[in-house]
């Protein structure tokens, strides 16, 4: 159910009205003198964005020095309503030239009240994408020195894109050299427990575009997921070709991605927008090949010393390497120093975190690298707590590497003019949260 808006405010910080707009009949225009008097001045209003007021629901968000307050008087999608006014700031600083608060309201309220009439009809959100709406409101809005510099582009056909189902490419666009850049990021997320048992182990994902293409083209992307691949079997009525498969949970596209053709035959085909964009997002439990493992030894000698043992063993491919490799071994906070040996990188005792930080520049497949520490306690009389040991935690980065196996098996590009196009590909695997208990 969408948000029906009876008003909308801008205030300041001090609960001044600067432009509202009433959307329907069914409040009375005093409902910012609630708002006002039971939330900004019992300043609560860190508490929750949503509050009920004699019958009527307040949504609201600060954005820098203004408050953006929406009156309803039924039960509304309170999500719609945060996220339509998140697009309409988003608007709004594409106008202003990046800049949205009391000084950029004051200079262009004739502005914000003719995009207020696009972009909410009786209460009901509308269209808010900026490509679009600067097509034929062309006003310019007054700017900040410091603001982005104006797109001096030549505008494209409204009707089409406000009509069609293309609003976020424009029309005649032309490239010397077309060229599609496709990155597929991924985050490692892992706790391991002492003996080297996997507690809890996913990867999060999302595949970033850059596209200079000339014309309206019409991309297909094919990956090694599985229900795509057996739907491509089905089609063409053979068996599947052997090879690894991941299954997909929790995907999420870009607009442009036609879905109808998605649940039809499991392939990506969309018209790519101009420039970057992300793809999908998407996250994998089943199947994960860990970049790392890390073997733990941690002993207390008395109550002044400490004997610290890490092996990191890489578990991707001997071509491949990783970069920025960071081992974070926790130390209790009364250590006084430490010593180091290592057969790769550098170590330290860092106090203000309470760890030991080895730092790798460049860490290579298949390989062994360890870290021997001789850790010393400040001794003290009084009885102190039990260590709790903290997990052991890692940072990374593996170029041409995913830990779920994700491979783009095919780009296609097609283009009324027939023109060829360069398409290039890169993997990155990246640690989320990824901790080993010691």
């Amino acid at each position: 159910m969408p948000v029906a808006a009876s008003a909308i405010y801008f205030l300041n910080l001090r609960g001044d009205v600067l432009i509202n707009r009433l959307y329907r009949d069914d409040v009375g225009g005093n409902m910012v003198d609630a708002f006002r008097t039971h939330i900004m001045q019992t300043k609560d209003l860190g508490t929750c964005p949503v509050r009920q007021i004699g019958g009527c629901s307040f949504l609201y968000m600060r954005i820098s020095n203004v408050y953006i307050v929406i009156v309803v008087s039924s039960n509304a999608n309170a999500a719609c309503a945060l996220k339509f006014v998140v697009e309409a700031v988003a608007l709004f600083k594409s106008y202003f030239g990046g800049a949205f608060d009391e000084d950029a309201i004051r200079n262009n309220f004739v502005l914000i009240y003719e995009l207020l009439d696009e972009i909410m009809d009786f209460g009901y959100p509308q269209n808010l994408s900026p490509e679009i709406l600067k097509l034929y409101i062309t006003q310019e809005g007054v700017r900040s020195p410091f603001s982005k510099p104006i797109d001096t582009r030549p505008p494209a056909n409204a009707t089409l894109q406000v009509t069609g189902a293309v609003g976020w490419r424009r029309e005649g666009l032309v490239y010397k050299k077309n060229e599609v850049f496709l990155d597929i990021v991924e985050s490692v997320n892992l706790l391991m427990s002492q003996k080297g048992t996997i507690l809890r182990c996913d990867v999060t994902g999302k595949i970033l575009m850059k596209c200079f293409l000339s014309g309206m083209p019409d991309l297909k992307l094919g990956l090694n997921d599985k229900i795509g691949l057996e739907k491509e079997a089905q089609v063409k009525a053979r068996p599947a070709k052997s090879g690894k498969t991941i299954e997909l949970d929790d995907v999420t596209f870009h607009q442009c991605v036609n879905l109808t053709r998605f649940n039809s035959e499991k392939t990506v085909s969309f018209v790519p927008p101009d420039g970057e964009f992300e793809l999908m997002k998407y996250r994998i439990t089943e199947g994960i090949n860990l970049p790392f493992r890390v073997f733990p030894s941690i002993k207390e000698l008395g109550r002044t010393r400490m004997e610290v043992n890490v092996k990191v063993k890489s578990l991707f491919g001997s071509k491949m390497f990783a970069l920025g490799v960071v081992v974070k071994v926790p130390v209790p906070k009364q250590t006084a120093k430490a010593s180091f040996q290592v057969t790769s990188g550098r170590a330290k005792y860092n106090a203000s975190v309470d760890c030991l930080l080895w730092k790798i520049r460049k860490f290579p497949g298949q390989a062994e690298l360890t870290m021997s520490a001789e850790v010393e306690l400040i001794s003290t009389m009084v009885e102190r707590k039990s260590w709790t040991r903290p997990p052991i935690q890692m940072e990374f980065q593996v170029p041409m590497f995913t830990a779920s196996g994700l491979r783009v098996r095919f780009l296609k590009v097609w283009e009324k003019s027939g023109y060829s196009t360069v398409e290039w590909v890169r993997y990155i695997t990246r640690a989320g949260s990824y901790e080993i208990r010691c």
